[in-house]
């Protein structure tokens, strides 16, 4: 018999395409290929950083030592990215282990550890901020209703 897959980890609505189509291949790919699932979660982890962090740098090395740099993403993320950073090397280039000589593969384990990153930075870029907008539109509202002066707009993270 066969079945169809499907991802066990669904997403808030409010992260977008193409980041929701890449995050789901890469889930859909887990069981079968580890390797291919951390290198969509790579090139996802990219497009975050470079999108929403506002990095300038070409490769993921450099990319996460500007985001660590700025200061501005919690130190739990932080400890992820370093993380992701070497789990993507071994998708995306052949190490081998100077130990056995083996080319050094992509565990399942390391590679769902690739979408908890993702799922955090998603958290942290599109769930929270969408949060705390809906609950300052309503205070706003309250207030306008009151006569009081509305709470500004923030900058968005990547520009404080």
């Amino acid at each position: 018999m066969a079945y169809p897959k499907g991802t066990v980890r669904p997403l808030p609505p409010e992260v977008p395409d193409p980041y929701k189509q890449d995050f789901l291949e890469a889930c859909l790919v887990l069981e079968d290929s580890p390797k291919a699932s951390a290198a969509l979660s790579r090139r996802n982890l990219q497009a975050i950083l470079r999108e929403k962090a506002g990095t300038k740098s070409k490769d993921l090395y450099d990319q996460i030592d500007e985001v660590i740099k700025t200061g501005a993403i919690p130190s739990h993320i932080q400890e992820g990215l370093h993380a992701a950073r070497n789990i993507g090397n071994f998708a995306a280039h052949e190490i081998k282990s100077k130990v056995t000589g083996a080319i050094v593969e992509v565990e399942p384990g390391e590679a769902e550890w690739n979408l908890d990153v993702l799922e955090s930075l998603f958290d942290f870029y599109f769930v929270q901020p969408a949060i705390s907008a809906k609950r300052k539109a309503d205070l706003n509202k309250k207030l306008k209703e009151a006569g009081k002066p509305e709470i500004p707009q923030s900058p968005p993270r990547h520009l404080l």
